[in-house]
């Protein structure tokens, strides 16, 4: 399944990790375009000076081990498309040109299922979607959030349970799974 991810899911470190984790596990194969990754490098700029840079060295590694799923689209896709925002557009003339099955956003009011299903795609969470590979690998999906809760709380001066990191990351429901098990 190739899933086109959009910049609001790979900002959030966490998010990322769990999501890229699962690409790298073979739940799904990853696809951004270049213009989603720089929607990336910009939005840390609130962060201070710095963290642009830090991302875009992010971006560099993340690019150099899934170089496969950069997504290419010709200008002219832009106009045979609509969204409700056009500033979003972009997103799904990468995931239509990338033969994506779903696109991966937060944004949900700007994704409306039925104009994604005129394009023969699908719209998850990032929430639902680990939740989905919970209930089909919950080996893989324990495991990988072992390892991100690990170097969380290798990073933070606080402990972190897993609920808490995924609640704090906006995926509160994998994070309550996770405790159950």
């Amino acid at each position: 399944m190739r899933l086109l991810l959009d910049a609001c899911v790979l900002y959030p470190t966490v998010m990322r990790e769990m999501l890229i984790g699962c690409a790298v596990a073979g739940l799904f194969q990853p696809r951004w375009s270049d213009r989603i990754l720089e929607e990336w490098a910009r939005a840390t700029i609130k962060l201070g000076p710095g963290a642009e840079t830090f991302a875009r060295g992010e971006i560099a590694l993340l690019s150099a081990q899934h170089p496969q799923a950069v997504v290419t689209y010709p200008p002219e896709m832009l106009r045979q498309l609509w969204l409700p925002d056009p500033d979003d557009i972009h997103v799904l003339a990468a995931a239509v040109a990338g033969h994506c099955d779903g696109i991966v956003t937060l944004n949900a009011k700007d994704f409306p299922g039925n104009l994604l299903a005129e394009e023969g795609l699908f719209r998850s969470d990032p929430d639902g979607l680990l939740l989905r590979f919970h209930d089909e690998q919950p080996d893989v999906v324990a495991t990988l959030a072992d390892k991100v809760l690990a170097e969380a709380n290798r990073l933070s001066p606080e402990p972190w349970t897993i609920r808490a990191l995924m609640k704090k990351a906006r995926m509160p429901r994998i994070g309550k799974r996770l405790m159950q098990v």
